[in-house]
């Protein structure tokens, strides 16, 4: 049986998407949660992908609305929010630590404690720039924020996780 071009489009999208996908999902819960939101944006994505239009978004930015979404039905969900364990996803610290060259290597139990303490918008930021790795640009036409607004909250998120780790620092603490 011979493949449509569909298939090898949906293919191919799948293939370059699901680590920006899953890396978005683990910024906010567990790994069989994000393993899971992840399946369900590729399902929503085939049924959905007679309508992508590539005028309107980039294939990462529609495919994270999609997610978006389903995080957001998720929640609607769950009688409480869980917050992304490090334990579980340990190259989350990493990759924060490693968008600020300033950062000092943190304790995973104390950065998490950390990223707990950000607001629910400045985590979802931080989980599209650094796990998904989208541009300013992409963050802001997504979340309908002015690109600048998304550097702001970038920079701003990061100098609050620095200042608790130059605070736990000098308090021998966390660390």
């Amino acid at each position: 049986m011979r493949r449509s071009s569909r298939d090898n489009d949906l293919e191919r999208v799948y293939r370059e998407h699901l680590d920006a996908i899953f890396s978005f999902f683990s910024y906010s819960v567990a790994r069989h949660v994000a393993e899971d939101l992840t399946a369900t944006t590729f399902e929503r994505v085939v049924k959905a992908w007679g309508r992508y239009d590539p005028s309107k978004a980039s294939e990462r930015t529609w495919i994270l609305t999609i997610a978006r979404n389903a995080l957001t039905d998720h929640y609607r969900r769950q009688s409480h929010r869980k917050a992304a364990s490090l334990d579980e996803h340990p190259g989350l610290a990493d990759s924060l630590a490693q968008a600020d060259p300033f950062a000092q290597p943190l304790a995973a139990d104390a950065f998490a404690g950390w990223l707990r303490d950000l607001g629910d918008r400045d985590r979802q930021v931080l989980a599209l720039k650094y796990g998904a790795d989208l541009s300013a640009a992409e963050i802001a036409a997504l979340l309908d924020l002015s690109e600048p607004n998304i550097h702001q909250i970038v920079s701003r998120a990061l100098k609050r996780l620095r200042t608790k780790a130059h605070a736990a620092d000098e308090s021998g603490h966390d660390r």
